[in-house]
């Protein structure tokens, strides 16, 4: 096999792509990966990494705030904006750093460039040194997406802004808007509003955090307007007006539109998928809404392509990229393979208070034709949570009252995005309501709550 051959070219470099090409490798496949930026793609440089370090130093600010609660002593109480991003932009480089490091070990020639694809089994790579051709009887294409633009909210890095921009902000903003409540607009609406910002949120649906149970939204709302921010929901900002150093935002809501004086917006509207400049549609690639179309195991219907992550469509996170990325190396590799079930991928939000899920909402379910069977408890109720000062929290589990298999769970408060595993291990189970309340839980934690939220459904919470 000559040196520009391959069995597997992937192109990009993010969870979905680096993940997938490691998996080839070890499969035997002789891999490489094409990326025209940072290995470790948006989630390592700028999305999923960056901002948990950000909102670390948010949490840890906001619990100095608290110390005396705790019978502690501080004062002068500060913080310096510059060294909590340079905190951030360091854990993003020391773990792009070491992609590179296990792409590397595991025999993946890395190419950094441009790719596009010109004819089925053929990749040609755009570099400061001129434009270079493979071959691969496989191409994956994981290219991800980039932050959505609607007309008349671009960013333009200074009074308006991206993700990309909040996460290394030229300033700190005093009054700012976040157009968006799912994860992103929420989580930077929680880290500036931690550090002092005066918050307002504006969502177009009926609540925020959409694709939350609505119980969950209602409860993380009441959290957030405690915390000061504005929420307003069936909102739409239909213009910015821009001058210097402010932004008059007019807002419409029932009808009516008010206009509101911010000096920071903060867009978080959504994402498209990165197909342009490939030559998908040449190469005869189905594409709806800047995703590519796929069949359930990410194959394109174009032979021996296939496309992952965020380009394939939602829900838009790195562990379902990186789940795909095994299963279609797999898939080469001539493996049984078994399909990513979107019901079993859980969704967390790391603003304060957390947010975790994993199935179907109540609404859904019933949606669905389920009889249900719905538990709730609350962290007042578990010693572990009232210890660590975390008393606002709730979990809710929905079960098939049929056949008591767990439907969905759904969990906001303190650490839920570390314990929706466990409801997650449970539905890949296949694991009933018996199973779950033979479950033993230690004790004192705060995964108790998920063993009472089941007892709940079935009249038999102990501690509530």
């Amino acid at each position: 096999m000559s040196a520009n051959n391959f069995d597997v070219i992937v192109i990009g470099a993010g969870p979905g792509g680096y993940v997938a090409a490691i998996r080839a490798a070890q499969l035997g496949l002789k891999t490489a990966v094409v990326e025209r930026e940072h290995l470790g793609g948006i989630c390592l440089n700028w999305g999923c990494i960056p901002t948990k370090a950000l909102l670390r130093s948010a949490e840890v600010f906001h619990l100095m705030h608290r110390a005396k609660e705790f019978g502690l002593k501080a004062e002068g109480l500060g913080y310096d904006l510059n060294a909590v991003v340079q905190r951030s932009r360091a854990v993003a480089k020391q773990l792009s750093g070491g992609v590179g490091h296990l792409l590397k070990k595991n025999k993946v020639t890395v190419i950094m460039g441009q790719a596009s694809v010109p004819a089925r089994g053929k990749v040609s790579v755009k570099t400061d040194k001129g434009t270079e051709d493979y071959t691969a009887k496989n191409i994956i294409l994981a290219t991800g997406a980039r932050a959505r633009e609607l007309p008349g909210l671009e960013a333009d890095g200074d009074l308006v802004w991206t993700y990309k921009h909040a996460l290394m902000p030229p300033r700190m903003p005093k009054k700012l808007l976040v157009i968006g409540s799912g994860a992103i607009g929420i989580e930077f609406a929680s880290f500036y509003n931690t550090l002092g910002a005066e918050t307002t949120v504006v969502e177009v649906m009926d609540r925020i955090l959409p694709v939350e149970d609505a119980e969950i939204s209602a409860f993380a709302k009441k959290q957030f307007v405690k915390q000061g921010m504005t929420i307003m929901e069936k909102a739409t900002v239909r213009k910015l007006d821009r001058a210097k150093g402010k932004v008059t935002a007019h807002i419409e809501t029932g009808g009516k539109v008010e206009t509101r004086e911010f000096d920071t917006v903060i867009s978080a509207v959504g994402i498209v998928g990165n197909v342009e400049g490939l030559g998908l549609e040449a190469l005869g690639v189905k594409i709806d809404r800047t995703h590519v179309v796929t069949d359930e195991y990410c194959r394109t219907g174009v032979e021996g392509v296939y496309a992952i992550g965020d380009l394939a469509g939602a829900p838009w996170l790195a562990h379902k990229a990186s789940h795909e990325g095994v299963m279609v190396a797999e898939l080469i590799a001539g493996k049984k393979v078994h399909p990513i079930k979107p019901n079993s991928i859980p969704g967390c939000t790391y603003c304060h208070p957390q947010i975790a899920s994993v199935g179907l909402t109540e609404a859904k379910a019933k949606e669905a034709g389920f009889d249900v069977r719905v538990g709730r408890f609350p962290f007042i109720g578990n010693g572990k949570a009232i210890a660590l000062g975390e008393p606002e929290g709730m979990i809710k589990t929905v079960f098939d009252a049929k056949t008591g298999e767990l439907l969905g769970a759904h969990m906001v408060g303190a650490e839920v995005t570390e314990m929706i595993q466990g409801y997650t291990v449970a539905r890949m189970l296949e694991t009933t309501e018996e199973d779950l309340m033979h479950t033993v839980f230690p004790h004192p934690t705060i995964s108790e709550a998920m063993h009472e939220a089941v007892l709940d459904a079935y009249g038999r919470a102990i501690h509530f």
